[in-house]
């Protein structure tokens, strides 16, 4: 399928991202930021919508959207012990930008998403603070880094490097082009699991470097943004479908693993006192598989470049998380098996 200029969350219009990594001795951790739209989001929200494939997780703010099916804050990732400050934090940028928030306006609902970064971080230091969270949203631009960058900065993917991963896809409706978007903060998935281009790449990759089969108790942050008019009802069905895209590689979404999808629109703008009856486009439903389609191919997509664009680590343990493609370059320069190189070459499509 065609995809964005950048092939990145932010080829939708408005969006925009950014990170702060902490990374010294004792620390691998990190924040990032998505701002679904530069405008006042308490005032002009956007529809919305969760899916919970696995509910193992600690993110804030995922009730009230399944409930009122609206996005009224920036979007926060981090690891699991820094969601009270990411939320926080969260809280004090809204009610600094909107004086009649815990007034006359009530409260605001923020999001927070987090992934468990402790194999490599010392997550029980809770390096990250309120700071941290503010360099990172004042941080958020349309270009952006992939890889081991904030929240992704600890995480591992089928036990190699993982983090952060972004695609995007191109889709026409009535000769007008639209986009769909996606970023993905990986933390799951078993070695031996791994699959590309055909391969049960992950068995050899784990017999090589002696890596013993570990218990799925990772996750995996997908969010999901686009231009096209959607329902709330419509985010959910298309949410749903990362699922699809993040197990293409192998994964089967395990008992201690948090899969959490949030899809939001970014069409139509719903201002925070409106006429008692509002007129909103939709698409039409009998399209919608052309979504489905686009999300699991991006979803896929994304979490390959969180692979692909992550560099090796040391954990705080001193154990070596390699990178994948480092992985398959060795194993085809000692074994000379064509396969590796045909694997490489499918990850060089991407």
């Amino acid at each position: 399928m065609k995809k964005g200029r950048k092939n990145s969350i932010t080829d939708v219009a408005g969006i925009t991202v950014g990170h702060q990594t902490i990374k010294n001795e004792e620390f691998q951790t990190g924040v990032t930021a998505i701002f679904p739209h530069q405008g006042q989001l308490f005032k002009e929200k956007l529809a919305a919508a969760v899916h919970v494939a696995n509910g193992f997780g600690k993110s804030v703010g995922l009730l009230q959207v399944e409930e009122l099916g609206m996005l009224e804050t920036p979007i926060l990732l981090t690891n699991t012990f820094a969601v009270g400050t990411a939320m926080n934090a969260l809280f004090r940028y809204s009610i600094n930008r909107n004086k009649e928030i815990g007034d006359s306006a009530g409260t605001v609902n923020p999001l927070v998403f987090e992934c468990n970064d402790g194999e490599i971080n010392n997550i029980r230091g809770m390096a990250i603070t309120e700071k941290d969270v503010e360099i990172a949203m004042q941080s958020a631009k349309s270009d952006f880094e992939e890889g081991a960058v904030g929240a992704g900065t600890g995480m591992r993917c089928y036990q190699l490097k993982g983090g952060i991963g972004s695609a995007s896809r191109i889709l026409t409706f009535n000769g007008k082009e639209y986009t769909l978007g996606c970023l993905v903060l990986t933390n799951y998935g078993q070695l031996k699991d791994l699959e590309l281009a055909g391969y049960p790449i992950g068995v050899d990759i784990a017999e090589y470097y002696k890596k013993s089969a570990v218990k799925e108790k990772g996750s995996v942050i997908t969010i999901l943004a686009t231009d096209i008019p959607l329902s709330s009802r419509q985010l959910k069905r298309i949410s749903k479908r990362a699922t699809v895209g993040i197990t293409k590689t192998g994964a089967f979404v395990g008992s201690d693993s948090g899969e959490i999808t949030l899809a939001f629109s970014t069409h139509q703008k719903v201002p925070s006192s409106s006429d008692a009856v509002s007129s909103y486009q939709i698409l039409n439903e009998e399209h919608i598989d052309e979504l489905f389609r686009a999300v699991t191919d991006m979803v896929n997509e994304a979490v390959l470049h969180s692979l692909i664009k992550s560099r090796a680590t040391t954990t705080k343990n001193g154990q070596i998380v390699h990178n994948l493609q480092q992985c398959l370059q060795e194993l085809q320069k000692i074994t000379l098996d064509k396969k590796y190189q045909e694997v490489l070459d499918y990850l060089q499509y991407y």
